[in-house]
């Protein structure tokens, strides 16, 4: 087989929304069926093991984003130039996926003295359904968990948590020229926005956590929609707040003051999202991310990022180095003969 041929066959699954999903879960299993693997469940995610006991578990998303007008070579084809790897997933993580298979293949399986267990999932892009699934189901993880996300080879051993919460105003409709006869949505809105970010830079923001890069609870509100016409009260308004956690406690506190402010301003709030952050123990490794993987949803009793890079998830000419995805093989099989050959 020759070099980077697992890469090139999974950038060839065309996997945006899932598309795929079934011929590539087909692939995985085939191939790692023929290296001793058996299966344990297979359908939109699959999971494989090897040996008993296993100590070392390596979780991937299949899924890709959409790619976009003004790539210079095919997406679904891997392209090599000038020591770059080039192709939609090729970072995001169809490169982690690889990676392990790579560092299967080069590890003298026989002579491990505990298991290894793979999951593959689905739906990472969009809804995390995958990882959900496989909460749902109470999966008993390894001890040692190995997410794919591209990290440009560097371990993370942490995330920041996510709370996503969609308040919805209710107001009067009433004419422009009266508008003591309405109530606007939009300014109940725009009060609480700025009632709440007052707080939030009082009392979450000053309180720092050096673990993380960006060291504090970040506060976005990401959409504002509200009204119909420019001359008349809005009878309604919607808006979709983002924070990212350093603090497990963070998530309650402001959610008891959006509550009372919802009280206040005729608002009505949904949560979407809240998930608590991490932070694993790993050797003298430290530090963290601040994007959300499939790490924040599982229980294992380590979590670490790890994948090639740089980092160009997302973008046009999405790649990955060369050198960076053979030294992610030896670090996946160094883990590998780390924990399950003692």
């Amino acid at each position: 087989m020759k070099k980077y041929q697992i890469l090139e066959n999974l950038v060839r699954f065309n996997t945006v929304k899932d598309h795929d999903n079934s011929a590539i879960v087909d692939y995985l299993e085939k191939i790692l069926s023929a290296k001793g693997f058996k299966t344990d469940h297979k359908g939109k995610n699959l999971i494989m093991s090897y040996g008993s006991s296993p100590a070392f578990g390596f979780l991937g998303h299949t899924d890709t984003v959409e790619y976009i007008d003004g790539w210079s070579t095919d997406p679904f084809e891997l392209t090599e130039k000038s020591g770059k790897l080039y192709g939609l997933g090729a970072c995001d993580m169809k490169s982690g996926i690889a990676a392990i298979i790579d560092a299967i293949s080069a590890t003298n399986l026989p002579k491990l003295t505990h298991g290894i267990k793979l999951y593959f999932t689905y739906d990472e892009e969009i809804g995390f359904n995958g990882v959900k699934d496989l909460v749902q189901n109470q999966e008993k993880f390894p001890d040692l968990m190995v997410f794919g996300e591209p990290t440009h080879n560097e371990i993370l051993i942490g995330s920041k948590g996510l709370l996503c919460c969609e308040l919805h105003f209710k107001g009067k409709k009433a004419h422009s020229s009266n508008p003591e006869k309405g109530e606007s949505a939009n300014l109940n809105a725009v009060r609480l926005l700025n009632e709440l970010e007052t707080f939030y830079l009082e009392k979450i923001k000053p309180q720092l956590n050096q673990n993380y890069d960006i060291p504090y609870t970040t506060m976005n509100v990401g959409l504002l929609q509200g009204g119909s016409a420019i001359n008349s009260i809005p009878a309604n308004c919607r808006a979709s707040l983002d924070f990212r956690l350093t603090n497990p406690t963070h998530a309650e506190i402001l959610l008891t003051k959006i509550h009372e402010l919802c009280q206040k301003y005729h608002c009505q709030n949904t949560i979407i999202d809240n998930i608590a952050p991490f932070m694993s123990t790993f050797k003298n490794f430290h530090k963290t991310a601040n994007f959300i993987t499939e790490a924040s949803f599982i229980n294992a009793k380590t979590k670490i990022i790890l994948g090639a890079g740089p980092v160009t998830a997302h973008e046009v000419d999405e790649h990955i180095d060369s050198k960076s995805y053979d030294k992610l093989v030896k670090q996946y099989k160094n883990l590998i003969q780390t924990h399950c050959a003692d």
